[in-house]
């Protein structure tokens, strides 16, 4: 990969090249960490993933770690269809939840791309099964829109508005509100 092409890889597109991916991440820590590539102290940083078809983010604050959909996880008897188990991520037990089931969106298909967003919230561990993460995505004050779109797995309650780049929308997830709400806490198949 020469100099030029190097500046607007993506880092999806350079997913299966690790040295190069590795090599792109830490161009880009250099530049943001010298104030380049005109990004203003305002921006909004969040990660992006994907459920099903659909594209949201998240707070950057509220997401404590992305990790590949771990290998081994252990069935919780009792716990409701969404909840996949109990896997051990670094020492700690984490429940891994089907976000896209949690939502009411069908199953989630685990593939290569299949990623766990572990959140960031003091309480609540919860490890979170995407179909899909995107890294990290930079918005501009100028593109935040109040106005919750609605979507496909009619998650409206747990989204804070959203970003518009381009033509594209991206519906932003508030985690903890999620993980904080009743029907995400009652996972077990006889609590009402």
């Amino acid at each position: 990969m020469t100099a030029g092409t190097e500046q607007h890889a993506s880092l999806h597109e350079l997913r299966d090249q690790p040295f190069e991916l590795l090599r792109e991440m830490e161009r880009r820590g250099l530049r943001a960490a010298s104030g380049g590539a005109g990004h203003g102290a305002e921006e909004w940083v969040g990660l992006a993933f994907r459920l099903a078809e659909e594209h949201f983010v998240a707070p950057r604050e509220d997401v404590r770690e992305v990790m590949v959909f771990p290998e081994t996880y252990t069935r919780i008897p009792g716990a409701k269809e969404w909840v996949k188990g109990l896997a051990n991520v670094r020492g700690q037990l984490v429940p891994v939840v089907d976000f896209k089931a949690f939502l009411g969106g069908g199953t989630t298909r685990i593939g290569r791309d299949t990623r766990l967003i572990v959140v960031n919230h003091r309480d609540v561990p919860a490890g979170l099964m995407v179909d899909e993460v995107f890294g990290f995505r930079r918005f501009e004050p100028a593109q935040r829109v109040e106005e919750t779109p609605q979507t496909v797995l009619r998650c409206e309650r747990y989204l804070q508005g959203a970003f518009r780049q381009d033509m594209d929308n991206w519906p932003m997830f508030n985690l903890n509100r999620l993980v904080e709400s009743r029907q995400f806490l009652q996972a077990g198949e006889n609590e009402n």
